[in-house]
Formats: C-alpha cells, structure tokens, sequence
C-alpha cells in the first residue's frame, strides 16, 4: 500500500544527510550542532544518582515539580520575571516538541505562520501537519535584521502566528529591546500568537543581553517562550526542553502535549533541577565560554579565503565562499566534506527561495583541538 504523503515534500533533514556524510569520509563533523565535548560530570553524576534513587516512573504530565520550580527561578534570576511553576511552565521532550506542540495548539486549518527565512527546519512541517501555510519573508542584511514594514505588510486577517528565533540558528542573529518593541507594536490590536525560540539564550556574545519575550509586557500573554536544556548543558541526546507561556495558553498547549510525549524522561529531569539549583553558574557563564571558542575558530580562519563576521550569538558561524568557489552552496558543502574533510551546513536549505549568497555555517561547539584540526585541513587545501 501507497497511502498518500501528508509532507511530500519533505526528505531527511540537512543535519542528517551531513552528519552521516562526515562519518563516511572521516571528516571533522563541524555541520551538525552539537558539542565533542562532555557533559559536567556533576550533572551527570545526579542522573545515577535519581535513577539509582528510583525516580524512573512517570513523573507528572507536565513536569517534575523541582525542575518547573528551579526553571521559574532562573527567570526570574536572568530576567526579573515572575513565573507560575504550577500553570506557566511544561516541560517536553526537547524544544523540537515543544515547537511542534504550540504550532497545534493554535494552528488550524487556512491560517497563516510567518516564519523568517533562513528559518530552523523543523517549523514549516509542523505549520502544515496543523493544515496551516507558512509565509516565508526574508531577514535583510549581512547582520540578518527583521524589515519590520515587510512584515506589517504581510500581516492579514489570516495571520495565526509568528514565530521568531533569537539568538537565530543558522544566522546567529540576535533581537534586541527594540526589535521586542516594533515586534509588539506589530501586533497590538491582533490575535496573533507569538512563537518565540529561545534555545540559544545563554549565548549571547559582546556584552550584549538577551532579550526574552517572556519579559516583554505587551507580547508575554500572547507568547509561547521555548527553550532547552540540551543546548546548555552540552547535552542534545538527552532532549529536555520547555515551554513558558500565559495560563490559558499553557492550557491549551498541555491539551496537546499530553497525546503527543505525554512526559519526558524522569531521572533526568530531576538531575537537570537539581543541577541548575546548584550549579547556576554554569548558565551564567556559558556565554563566554562560547566566546572564546567562537574567537579562536575566528583567529585560526583568517586568511583562508572566507568571508567572516563574528555571529553575535549561538554556536554557529556563518563563511562566505564566493572568493573561494563558483560552486552552489550544497555542492560547496559536499566538496568540503568529501575532499577537504570538514562538514558543514549550506545556508541555503534554509530557505524557501535561496538568494544568491554563498554561505555555509560552521558549528563550533567543539574541543579547542577539533576547531584547530578542522582549521588546519582547510588551510592545507585553501592556502
């Protein structure tokens, strides 16, 4: 049987196709977003701890109570906001979830997502799985901005939801007050839902600030604020993420949770609350431990060929090519991986209509070894 495709035209994601091609042709794998190194060994030793301790049954639908406590803590610690642990905040099983969860939560038939290209992958699937379109508009500029009169235009009658992403995969863009604000002034006097990913939160670079939409009085109440675990603490396998969000909202989203994962992996929450409650410093000073990184992969890439301007947050970094390569930027990207030995992720496939940029990101999520390793094949073949 043949029954017919609800994504036709959807394939194996980028991150896949590009982690697999790496292990093929042993190349250093600086595509997929994820780190080579470990996760503290404190966290690591409470998981034992909570699973040794018997904590491996169902824990509530919508969280472990002390990680929903410890999560609003933090908010308020980072953000000076008051969180409801009990009807604000759920946790899921990784942001993708949570992603996915809020688009069906509001989403129905004929209504309108915009998204801003290049955007995460994962949104467009779960805004047509909801029978909902997605309106692509572009971000502007070598620094990736909003063209906030684009998008009051684009705004209609239609328009559900907005989702924003900041600090921004793959571009590593980040909002400021006044980006929240034109955002806000958008969207008053609408019903429009805000979808807000904020997985790279505690990596903001250059004394700059992040700037939450939980935070913002005019677009809280009509937010769905989504961040993870995995991206902070080094760990993407273990997949914990959350979502914050108003009381009815928070309603609505638990309505489809609970059919979707239902809960999340027990010991594992508990490790992660106990964790932030006793090692905040860890989330405190991630941003610059990133920045070192994010420096020295910059040092070791100067006078290669590639043009580079330091990303103002995440792990990625955006290269451009065109001094280097007439090639397109996916074949760009296999040639990289195939011959040269460094994987990485053509920008393009962010898009629902690539400009004619030639960019590839970098993830620098790694030991400072594997960056200078990764370097060093590139100036040999480069240089």
């Amino acid at each position: 049987m043949k029954p017919a495709s609800k994504l036709p035209n959807v394939g194996t994601t980028i991150f896949t196709v590009m982690s697999r091609m790496a292990v093929d042709h042993d190349a250093i794998n600086l595509s997929q977003g994820y780190p080579d190194f470990p996760v503290p060994l404190e966290l690591l030793e409470r998981l034992t701890y909570y699973a040794a301790r018997g904590e491996n049954q169902y824990p509530p639908m919508h969280g472990v109570a002390y990680l929903r406590e410890q999560i609003a803590k933090k908010l308020g610690d980072c953000y000076e906001i008051s969180v409801d642990m009990e009807d604000e905040v759920t946790i899921t099983s990784g942001a993708t979830e949570a992603l996915f969860v809020a688009i069906h939560a509001i989403v129905t038939t004929g209504d309108e997502v915009i998204v801003f290209d290049p955007a995460y992958d994962s949104y467009e699937p779960a805004i047509t799985l909801a029978g909902g379109k997605t309106v692509h508009l572009p971000l502007m500029g070598d620094n990736f901005h909003v063209d906030w009169v684009q998008l009051k235009h684009a705004v209609n009658r239609k328009t559900r939801a907005i989702i924003v992403n900041s600090p921004h995969n793959p571009t590593g863009a980040v909002f400021s007050k006044e980006d929240l604000d034109h955002l806000a002034e958008t969207v008053s006097d609408t019903d429009i839902i805000i979808i807000s990913d904020e997985v790279y939160e505690h990596m903001v670079f250059d004394d700059k600030q992040h700037q939450t939409i939980a935070a913002h009085p005019e677009l809280r109440d009509r937010s769905f604020v989504i961040s993870s675990f995995g991206k902070t603490y080094h760990a993407t396998g273990w997949k914990v993420g959350y979502c914050i969000a108003s009381k009815y909202l928070t309603n609505e989203f638990r309505k489809i949770h609970q059919f979707v994962t239902f809960t999340t992996h027990t010991p594992t929450q508990w490790a992660i609350a106990d964790f932030l409650d006793n090692h905040p410093e860890h989330h405190q000073k991630l941003s610059a431990f990133y920045q070192v990184k994010r420096d020295l992969f910059l040092g070791e890439m100067q006078g290669l060929g590639f043009g580079l301007i330091p990303t103002a947050g995440t792990y990625f970094q955006l290269a451009s090519f065109e001094k280097l390569s007439t090639q397109k930027d996916t074949d760009f990207a296999e040639h990289l991986t195939k011959t040269v030995g460094v994987a990485a992720i053509p920008v393009s496939v962010f898009y629902q209509d690539p400009p004619e940029s030639k960019v590839v990101r970098f993830c620098f999520a790694k030991e400072d070894q594997t960056l200078k390793e990764a370097v060093g094949r590139l100036r040999d073949y480069f240089t």
